[in-house]
């Protein structure tokens, strides 16, 4: 019997215990012996829940338990889930994770303890819920060299965008939308400004590159400043907006980013629509691939813990190694990264066209009939840094940008 611990009884804990009971049978089959929740540590009592015997108010129960072999944390935030999980692996327990902020900042420092300890610290919910990522990078696509991950890292915006994108509905309008269905929290921020996919998109380049990416260096957009008339835009030009995080290996180096990005119909991530994830990847010998499925919801992502619970336990002392290394990754100045913008420009066509393309270059002009006060333009291929210059000497006549997916 390998008894477990569950740390954090919410939404992907209560999961967790749910997936384990149901499934018990064919669990232990793979693992080839029983695994036993023993406790399930929350500050808060459940009673009449079906775990109500196995809850626990004190951590050390957990820690100083021997026959305690693997905890799984679902607890969220940094602290205490970063001095909790850091004391289980001192202790020699394994430790399964679904707490992407926990794996960005600290992924580095837990896995040299598990390494140190032979047993594992795994994080495969941490990044597209019940979609499998993790695995493939370390396993599947090691005779790969990566040189794009690019993904819809988060159901809350993504539900936001199709929404938007669907009905001509207004941000604020989707966004209290999202709080009312629970797709977005009370306070949508980690969300909406894009936190959340940036510390998802730093966690899949670390393991693509080899090298640890630090979410705090990586360029980050939310979807606030995007409007139903960029919609009806896009809509014109056979396009979609969706919020991506991507990183790329390119000729100057790697680079890595948070934003909106217009999209076709020829990117396998046009058609990804409401609350749904994907992840592209790009390796020089696969060619391309995409993962798809649930990104978030209880049992999607305790799908993928118990995964990892099963992984684990398969491996009692013995680390999976992975391509994750301690050294870090210098991440290229977003100024030279290049792209496509697509802006709009107040006033009308015929007076302005002429005056943005000698700033801009040849660009590809848009109108709407209904909107004869603008119209947009898309660029020539041109660097961060050469686009803010020519934005700044055409000033409050740029109404928005939205950089085009190349």
């Amino acid at each position: 019997m390998i008894n477990i611990a569950v740390m954090g009884y919410g939404t992907v804990g209560g999961g967790v215990v749910e997936v384990i009971n149901t499934n018990h049978e064919s669990i232990n089959k793979r693992v080839g012996e029983e695994i036993n929740i023993k406790y399930v540590l929350d500050l808060r009592d459940f009673p009449g829940d079906p775990a109500e015997h196995l809850i626990i108010h004190d951590f050390e129960q957990i820690v100083n338990d021997p026959e305690v072999k693997i905890v799984v944390e679902t607890m969220g935030g940094l602290e205490p889930a970063h001095t909790f999980v850091k004391r289980c692996l001192e202790a020699g327990k394994s430790v399964a994770t679904s707490n992407k902020a926990l794996v960005a900042k600290f992924g580095v420092e837990l896995m040299e303890i598990a390494k140190a300890k032979n047993i594992n610290f795994l994080f495969e919910a941490s990044c597209g819920g019940g979609i499998p990522i993790i695995r493939p990078l370390n396993s599947s696509l090691t005779a790969d060299e990566i040189d794009e991950i690019t993904g819809i890292l988060n159901g809350t915006t993504n539900y936001m965008m199709t929404k938007m994108s669907m009905e001509g509905a207004e941000f604020d309008d989707v966004l209290k939308d999202a709080q009312a269905k629970g797709y977005a929290e009370a306070d949508p921020t980690a969300d909406i400004e894009g936190h959340d996919a940036c510390r998802k998109i730093a966690i899949l380049s670390s393991l693509a590159f080899g090298q640890f990416v630090d979410f705090e260096e990586i360029y980050t957009e939310g979807i606030t400043k995007i409007t139903a008339v960029d919609m009806e835009y896009a809509r014109e030009m056979g396009q979609t907006i969706k919020l991506l995080g991507t990183s790329r290996r390119v000729e100057d180096g790697f680079y890595a980013m948070v934003a909106p990005f217009l999209i076709g119909p020829e990117s396998p991530l046009y058609s990804v629509n409401d609350v749904f994830n994907a992840i592209f990847v790009h390796g020089n010998v696969l060619g391309d691939a995409m993962f798809y499925g649930s990104g978030a919801g209880k049992l999607p992502t305790a799908s993928a813990v118990v995964g990892d619970v099963v992984d684990a336990a398969r491996h009692m002392h013995c680390t999976i190694m992975n391509n994750w290394s301690s050294g870090k990754l210098e991440l290229m100045s977003t100024d030279d990264v290049q792209a496509r913008f697509f802006v709009r420009i107040q006033g009308s066509q015929a007076e302005m066209l002429e005056a943005v393309k000698a700033e801009m270059g040849d660009c590809e002009a848009i109108a709407l009939e209904n909107h004869p006060e603008e119209f947009a333009v898309v660029t020539p291929v041109m660097s961060e840094k050469e686009y803010k210059a020519h934005g700044e000497k055409l000033g409050d006549k740029i109404l928005g940008m939205i950089r085009v997916k190349l």
